[in-house]
């Protein structure tokens, strides 16, 4: 199960920040949205204010009010009417040169036709007026979104960043061996699995610590005991081999006698030898697994998205076969620490051109895989590969322990299950065989 709690935490904090991200952008699209339309509105309306005062002195005209009081017009210059003649015009050239001033200004305007009459409405749009409150609206709109993207940028520090200062020492204090400093969550739970799991590391870490001290403890007393106990036969022995350098014992019974007294003294050191080598062969690890059920998918999903990048880069061909999901009977997260050993082998022993993943099934028990290309181990050594400390002839100059096998046989034990290996024309194979559930 941690592996999917693993899997659905990290699909959360990218779920979250992908929101934050997405409403980033919305934010900024309004903004800029805001911004357009403000400024096309802006001019939209200076430029159509002059229509309505247009239409509401046509409307006083038409009512009979031919002097429009015109203080409360933001655009309309004046109204002249067509019969209105200049004063310095003679009769015989009213008719034209009025015609001509009529049509003649200098500002804008319209003609209106209002009962039968004609009237020139001369107005004027202050632009300069525009662009100073469009600027205005723009600067507003601006400073906002800076202080938005300030305030982002300061929950992104304060939230995240700084929080993550705080985690960054945490593995140095780890190393240091300073396991006694708890990490506490944090309100937000952006880190939530990666603290937890930080903190899971510092107890198990406390507490691996803790049983190597008693194992120490334990090794020193029983190593003084053993060597206090070995010390009586062996000075017994020391005493009857100097007597019998120096001939005191001439008669032959005694003799004899001498010398079943050392074979009692040596069988007893014997003892004590054993004793010594069946705790030497006692495990020293400690494996704690947690059976119960998880999906097989669920462990070779993991497994697929960890090592196919890492099979490309290095231009290892690797293959999972086709296999139909069912539910495994052990350890989950154990599973996964067995599949991962089988992997790193078929890496590090393998000639590096396949490595493949395949599925059988066996009397209720699904039979995985793993086999590579490339490996060279004697068949004679097959029976010793999953003993511990036990490195092959084919080992080279490659790191290694000779826990990794032994260890996943173990750990299969104890899930009811099982592992073997053989060799085929240099492809070596290991099986795990799983119990179904």
């Amino acid at each position: 199960m941690a592996t999917n709690i693993g899997r659905e935490e990290k699909d959360n904090i990218k779920a979250a920040y992908l929101k934050l991200c997405i409403w980033i952008i919305l934010i900024l699209f309004v903004v800029i949205a805001i911004s357009e339309y403000s400024m096309t509105q802006n001019f939209d309306d200076a430029e159509n204010i002059y229509k309505v005062e247009i239409s509401r002195v046509e409307r006083q005209l038409h009512e009979g009010e031919l002097n429009p009081d015109l203080s409360g017009y933001e655009t309309i210059l004046s109204v002249t009417s067509y019969d209105e003649k200049p004063s310095n015009t003679d009769n015989t050239g009213a008719n034209e040169e009025g015609t001509s001033d009529f049509y003649n200004s200098e500002n804008a305007y319209v003609i209106r036709n209002i009962d039968g009459n004609l009237y020139r409405i001369e107005y004027e749009v202050d632009k300069t007026k525009v662009h100073r409150d469009s600027i205005h609206r723009m600067n507003v709109i601006l400073v906002f979104v800076v202080i938005m993207i300030l305030l982002i940028m300061a929950y992104i520090y304060f939230v995240i960043i700084r929080n993550f200062y705080k985690l960054a020492d945490y593995p140095y204090q780890l190393a240091k061996g300073n396991l006694t400093i708890p990490l506490k969550e944090n309100r937000n739970h952006y880190f939530g699995k990666f603290i937890w799991g930080l903190d899971m590391l510092r107890e198990k870490l406390e507490l691996e610590k803790q049983k190597n001290l008693e194992f120490q403890k334990e090794k020193n007393l029983f190593l003084l005991s053993l060597s206090h106990d070995t010390k009586t036969p062996l000075s017994a022995i020391k005493l009857y081999a100097a007597a019998m350098k120096k001939n005191l014992y001439k008669d032959a019974e005694k003799q004899k006698e001498i010398a079943i007294k050392i074979d009692e003294k040596s069988d007893e050191i014997e003892g004590y030898i054993s004793k010594i080598i069946s705790s030497s062969g006692d495990d020293f690890m400690n494996f704690e697994v947690n059976n119960s059920e998880f999906y097989l998918s669920n462990v070779i999903k993991d497994i697929e998205n960890y090592y196919r990048d890492k099979f490309e880069e290095v231009g290892t061909s690797f293959v999972i076969g086709d296999y139909c999901d069912i539910l495994v009977y052990g350890d989950q997260g154990r599973f996964v620490e067995v599949m991962q050993n089988l992997m790193e082998n078929a890496i590090k022993y393998g000639d590096g051109v396949e490595v493949r993943i395949d599925f059988a099934d066996e009397d209720g028990a699904r039979l995985i895989t793993v086999s590579n290309t490339g490996c060279d181990l004697p068949e004679q050594e097959m029976e010793h590969i999953f003993d511990s400390f036990y490195r092959g002839s084919n080992v080279g100059n490659r790191q290694g322990s000779g826990l990794g096998l032994y260890i996943c046989k173990k750990l299969m034990s104890k899930m009811k299950g099982d592992i073997f290996a053989e060799m085929n024309e240099n492809v070596m194979k290991v099986t795990l065989v799983c119990t179904k559930c």
